[in-house]
């Protein structure tokens, strides 16, 4: 206990910069007091409940968990570090189009993309029916056809939805890459590949980490695609332990041990990555020299750029399209723009808010990168990985315990109800939000803080500026892409989570 003080306690109020640290503190443990709610259940005596979890199903979670996690992580570098280098580093036709629509697969939810390819791909589907009618064959005995339904379904569908997060983070560190850096590789005689592997690629890691980091809990979150396709995975299990079997106290050592999983995870990754850093030490104002593609080498670059749009959403965007357009008058109805409006207000000002929050806490970290910072941060956004409902419970157990004790004070002094102030209101649900969607804010604006050099900070000191006068005239206008990056990557996170849960309507 001693050491805990002396290592994480002590020094956050000895640095100079007491007070910005302990409001960033501050902040870090409010938004991880749902988090930290879950993980007190660790420590619960839930008896023989845990015991049979772990002789019948946990090993599966825990096989189907990691696979998934390997499947969509290999998936979602591969796709986003490659496109973003081919828009951002070639000249071929139809390259201004892919730069944003390779974006728009993040609007698809990945169960919405399970229910569209489970109807054409199943036996029962057109894709199957058409097979059987040209061929003559009568059953499943006839031919062999991949099942949709399966993990290997699973992780292509969540890859198809997830690889934006990489994409995004990643051409936009290789837009803020300095050109020297990569004609120096050039004049040295290294080709396209490898500029790319030796110089670009490195570069990019803080990137390429944080787009991981972002895909794979939420791939770990997942309910409605992997309960759909019957893979037993972390989420599946938490939510079958606490409304199947009705015990609350395993289901949150489930989600203890996701958010240890998880936790273990990020703190491997910066244990990986050492003392290396990744600086800029010369401006890139300068546009970036690209490699002009023709022939079979732009037709192959044009085809890896459209297929993740056209599986991840023009093909099954057009099936849901002719579906809607055949129900037009069940569709948009005065329901359907409540929800719209309802969606797009708490996306709004979820983002906006969540930016801000991320932007205190990543320059905190800056400022004193102790472990106590370290730590609350990293528990502060670990609310991503964890499944919605999981956190609704964690918020309204001490949100409604202070409401309350407010109703209660409000009736012993002044013989009035306050009633709910705080949970039945939008502020708890965006609350929720921030909870969990922070991780996709903090992620985009740490991964830019990192390229940008102490020697400014020092510069800034030395000329009397303050920590906060540094962030907002210094720091801000060098982030401004990747500050862009995290509001759009908030902002579609907060709208696809409003449907995250296939049986779940907006407010």
């Amino acid at each position: 206990m001693q050491d805990f003080y002396k290592r994480i306690i002590q020094p956050l109020g000895q640095d100079r910069y007491s007070a910005w640290t302990m409001l960033v503190m501050a902040i870090a443990v409010l938004i991880s007091l749902p988090v930290l709610t879950v993980l007190s259940g660790i420590f619960r005596d839930t008896g023989a409940i845990w015991q049979h979890l772990a002789a019948t199903v946990l090993a599966t979670y825990i096989t189907n968990s990691l696979g998934l996690m390997v499947g969509v992580g290999l998936g979602v570098v591969l796709i986003g570090t490659g496109t973003a280098w081919l828009v951002t580093m070639c000249r071929f036709p139809g390259r201004w189009m892919f730069e944003w629509g390779l974006l728009l697969p993040l609007a698809a939810p990945a169960y919405i993309l399970a229910y569209t390819y489970t109807e054409l791909l199943e036996f029962y589907g057109p894709v199957q029916t058409s097979l059987r009618g040209w061929f003559g064959w009568q059953s499943v005995q006839d031919y062999w056809f991949p099942d949709i339904r399966s993990l290997w379904g699973a992780i292509a569908l969540l890859t198809l939805t997830l690889y934006p997060y990489v994409y995004l983070l990643v051409r936009t560190a290789f837009l803020s890459q300095s050109a020297s850096t990569l004609e120096a590789c050039r004049m040295l005689g290294c080709g396209p590949w490898q500029s790319f592997l030796i110089v670009a690629l490195p570069l990019a890691r803080p990137a390429i980490m944080a787009g991981l980091s972002l895909a794979l809990m939420e791939t770990l979150n997942d309910y409605g695609t992997v309960q759909y396709f019957a893979v037993d995975t972390f989420t599946t299990g938490i939510y079958r332990t606490w409304f199947g079997m009705g015990e609350q106290q395993a289901a949150s050592q489930l989600s203890a041990f996701l958010l240890l999983f998880i936790l273990a995870l990020v703190l491997l990754e910066r244990g990986a990555r050492g003392q290396a850093q990744y600086y800029q030490t010369a401006p890139h104002r300068q546009p970036l020299a690209a490699y002009s593609l023709r022939g079979w080498r732009a037709i192959a670059a044009q085809l890896a750029c459209f297929l993740p749009i056209g599986l991840g959403l023009l093909f099954p965007g057009a099936i849901l399209l002719q579906m809607t357009l055949e129900n037009w008058s069940q569709t948009f109805n005065e329901e359907f723009w409540g929800f719209a409006y309802n969606s797009l207000l708490l996306a709004l000002l979820t983002a906006g808010i969540a930016v801000a929050i991320a932007l205190l806490m990543a320059y905190g970290l800056r400022l004193q990168p102790n472990l106590g910072m370290r730590l609350a941060t990293q528990v502060a956004a670990m609310g991503y990985a964890v499944p919605g409902s999981v956190i609704a419970v964690g918020i309204l157990v001490p949100v409604g315990g202070l409401d309350n004790a407010i109703d209660a004070w409000m009736r012993s002094t002044w013989g009035i109800s306050s009633g709910l102030l705080l949970s039945g209101t939008i502020a708890a649900l965006v609350f929720a939000y921030l909870v969990r969607f922070l991780a996709v804010s903090f992620s985009t604006i740490d991964a830019s803080l990192t390229k940008i050099k102490p020697s400014l900070d020092d510069a800034a000191r030395s000329l009397g500026h303050s920590p906060l006068s540094t962030l907002v005239r210094i720091h801000a206008p060098l982030m401004g892409r990747g500050l862009l990056t995290a509001v759009t990557l908030g902002f579609c996170g907060c709208d696809e989570g409003i449907t995250r849960h296939p049986h779940y309507s907006p407010l």
